[in-house]
């Protein structure tokens, strides 16, 4: 089991919880419950430091960057992954409610009413809000980038590798027992069978948009690079494929670097706007996560409104910064976003972690190929606006 990756983790995972709500007495249900309950715990305690531990030292990282290629850079990398996200609400909340049936109330809804109670419960209340986190991110790492406080800067990097840490030495290994519990639950409150008939389908919706982003970011590189739209996809296939296998970010980057050497992207441009994209582009993740979280509200039966939506929107392309450093980074770093936009409970943030990792090869493909895309309209831009070499 150890040599699995993630991804087979969590299937095999899903499956055996689908088999032991089915065949399995409750008070075996009821033990994954308890350790549900625990773990959930933990996590509602963790979601603020990740929040300050990617945050903080992202922003300062980007703070700490000069010259007009950085600003530039990240603001058509934002505008991207806006871009993206809000193509995604729009397709979705047409398209979904259309096989998301809106009596399909699932006890996920509702935990108490209908999912198996754990025999226990430890409360593990976090340090701080998780709006209150969010907001001393934003304010210690613009405050570090316009001061240049290294002290801080250091303690925010120090921070960040101990949130990473505790992410992949606790959270991602416990994770698929966490979902196998959260299935076996719902399978035996006769629940799961609603959500699986539902997210394949969403599935599908999301590869399609993936590659619509990529046709329009690859579209207006070729207008703005002056290069063959066919020639710069036909590069990309080996970074996509890389993304594909690896599912990070950072190691497709040496694949991702010699994609944009054969689009003729200069070496100064293409040595700094892809590892930066790397970090900061994240249009196929956002696509992911807006779709999965207004599927699993529709399929509560729940609503969202355009400004709820566009804010969370917003709010994932400054909140994911960094994120992509660990497996599934991108969701983890959601989760405050998920609480304090959406109103998501316990059971919809397992849901969602859930749904996600196992797209998430997916969405790291579209992202770092639209990396390249970012790196050709930027180069294209290079003599208009005077950008280093």
């Amino acid at each position: 089991m150890r040599k699995l990756g993630l991804i087979p983790k969590l299937i095999i995972a899903i499956i055996l919880g689908i088999l032991i709500g089915s065949f399995l007495p409750s008070y075996v249900v009821q033990v994954f419950a308890t350790f549900n309950g625990l773990f959930g715990n933990f996590l509602n305690f963790v979601i603020p430091l990740i929040i300050l531990g990617f945050v903080i030292a992202g922003i300062a990282d980007l703070g700490k960057g000069a010259g007009k290629m950085l600003g530039i850079t990240t603001a058509i990398a934002y505008v991207s992954t806006l871009i993206a996200g809000t193509i995604a609400y729009f397709v979705g909340s047409k398209i979904f409610p259309s096989f998301i049936s809106a009596t399909a109330n699932i006890a996920a809804g509702n935990p108490e009413e209908k999912l198996l109670p754990p025999y226990f419960t430890v409360e593990m209340p976090p340090a701080i809000p998780v709006m209150t986190a969010l907001l001393l991110a934003f304010l210690l790492g613009l405050g570090i980038a316009a001061v240049k406080g290294e002290t801080l800067y250091n303690m925010s990097v120090e921070f960040q590798k101990i949130v990473e840490k505790t992410i992949k030495s606790i959270i991602i290994p416990l994770l698929p027992l966490y979902v196998l519990g959260i299935f076996a639950n719902m399978t035996f409150a006769g629940e799961v069978q609603q959500i699986l008939s539902v997210f394949w389908k969403v599935f599908l919706v999301i590869l399609a948009l993936h590659f619509t982003i990529l046709a329009i970011q690859f579209g207006i590189a070729s207008i703005t690079g002056k290069k063959s739209f066919t020639m710069m996809v036909k590069n990309q296939v080996p970074g996509y494929l890389t993304a594909l296998g690896t599912q990070s970010s950072a190691a497709t980057i040496p694949v991702n670097l010699q994609c944009a050497e054969k689009n003729g992207v200069a070496k100064g441009i293409r040595e700094f706007v892809v590892p930066l994209c790397a970090t900061i582009h994240l249009s196929g993740s956002t696509i992911t996560l807006t779709c999965c979280a207004l599927a699993v509200m529709l399929i509560h039966n729940t609503i969202p409104s355009a400004g709820q939506m566009f804010g969370f929107i917003a709010m994932l392309g400054v909140t994911m910064v960094a994120a992509p450093g660990v497996p599934g980074g991108a969701v983890m770093a959601a989760l405050g976003v998920l609480k304090a936009n959406l109103g998501f409970n316990d059971a919809q943030l397992a849901l969602m972690i859930a749904l996600y990792i196992t797209q998430d090869s997916f969405g790291t493909a579209c992202n770092v190929s639209g990396d390249n895309a970012i790196a050709v309209i930027v180069d294209g831009l290079r003599e208009k606006l005077k950008l280093g070499q």
